[in-house]
């Protein structure tokens, strides 16, 4: 079985030490881990995984920073802090992915032939939210995987934004790659709810659109939001945000972008995201009742899936979501945990989610080991 582990401590040292005590002895080290840090913990990330590594005999670790940890039943923001899951999976069922910060071929050529007969196309990985290529290598490395399927998050620190990878890594994606004898089951929860209905970009260039439907795009945008927050659109923030539908899902599934700005007197917005002619665009809200509904959905659909005993799980959640749309008292995790039982969970608090070849926002990962 999985074990998992989630401490804080205001030095890395007394963190580290408690969850090595926490752990125990391990039969087998030859296995893989996670660990997540608090960004408080950030810059002493080589100290950290050199004690761990030390003291455990785990050579293989993956991971990295996280503004937020959670971890079955528990979550922690400032404090330093903590959480890490050891594996029982060998090295022989997975493979490490380098970090790769402008192209994937890098991993993809040497790794072909152990690809092939591991049957490998599922991966976890980590990436950098300041690197522009990040999104094009996360859907570069899936769809190179012939198919393949990732899950993961973005780092997320006020300071440096280390990746782990055996060692410590930045400035690209890095992760690991598992074996078809590794079963998974995975699912995704959207934290934000659909407004009124799907319209087409038929003026944009960037990140900038002019016009919906033929109209001026503030029109519309006033529109479908109402007429109370159109009256006060400084009130949108953080509340409204724009909604990409996935071409060709069959899940009704959407990439939730910000709203980077809007412009009453030209009548155009802005949204983080590059938008062109002919593409859909609908709007959502922030919804922590929809989130926790659709949370719970997510929850019992990818447990009745898994079907057989669940080793333990990975659980990666956006920055909006966690306190800032559940609640305090780690009200997301322990809700996660009413759900999944007590099972060996470990993850973090992301500037963006991996799903699939796609990088979401406000959406809850959750990927179980069974």
């Amino acid at each position: 079985m999985f074990r998992h582990v989630h401490t804080t401590a205001s030095q890395w040292q007394d963190a580290a030490r408690v969850a090595v005590a926490a752990l125990g002895p391990l039969s087998n080290p030859d296995v893989l881990a996670f660990l997540y840090v608090s960004n408080r913990f950030a810059a002493e990330m080589d100290a950290l995984l050199a004690y761990l590594r030390q003291h455990t005999g785990i050579q293989h670790w993956v991971g990295t920073v996280g503004m937020g940890l959670c971890s079955t039943g528990q979550e922690s923001y400032e404090e330093g802090g903590l959480v890490l899951l050891v594996t029982d999976i060998p090295d022989s069922q997975f493979q490490l992915i380098p970090n790769l910060a402008t192209r994937v071929d890098r991993f993809l050529a040497p790794s072909s032939a152990w690809r092939r007969q591991a049957g490998a196309h599922f991966g976890v990985i980590h990436g950098d939210p300041s690197n522009a290529e990040t999104p094009r290598l996360i859907e570069s490395l899936a769809n190179g995987m012939d198919p393949g399927f990732l899950v993961g998050g973005l780092s997320s620190s006020e300071t440096t934004l280390p990746q782990l990878c055996d060692r410590v890594v930045s400035g690209g994606i890095s992760g690991v790659m598992f074996a078809s004898t590794v079963e998974v089951t995975t699912g995704l929860s959207q934290g934000c709810s659909l407004i009124g209905q799907r319209h087409e970009v038929t003026e944009g260039e960037r990140n900038i659109i002019l016009e919906i439907d033929d109209r001026p795009a503030m029109d519309v945008f006033e529109e479908e939001i109402g007429e109370v927050l159109a009256r006060d659109l400084s009130r949108v923030g953080g509340f409204i945000f724009a909604a990409l539908p996935i071409a060709g899902s069959d899940t009704g599934d959407y990439l939730v972008r910000n709203l980077v700005g809007v412009d009453p007197e030209n009548r155009i917005l802005a949204i983080g995201d590059y938008v062109h002619p002919g593409m859909s665009i609908q709007f959502a809200r922030r919804d922590g009742q929809t989130a926790r509904d659709d949370l719970i959905r997510m929850l019992a659909d990818t447990r009745a899936r898994a079907g057989k005993q669940v080793r333990g799980g990975l659980y990666f959640s956006c920055l909006g979501r966690g306190r800032q749309l559940f609640g305090e008292e780690s009200a997301e995790m322990r809700l996660v945990q009413q759900q999944l039982g007590d099972i060996p969970l470990a993850g973090f608090y992301a500037n963006g989610e991996i799903f699939h070849n796609r990088l979401y926002g406000y959406t809850g990962i959750l990927t179980l080991f069974h």
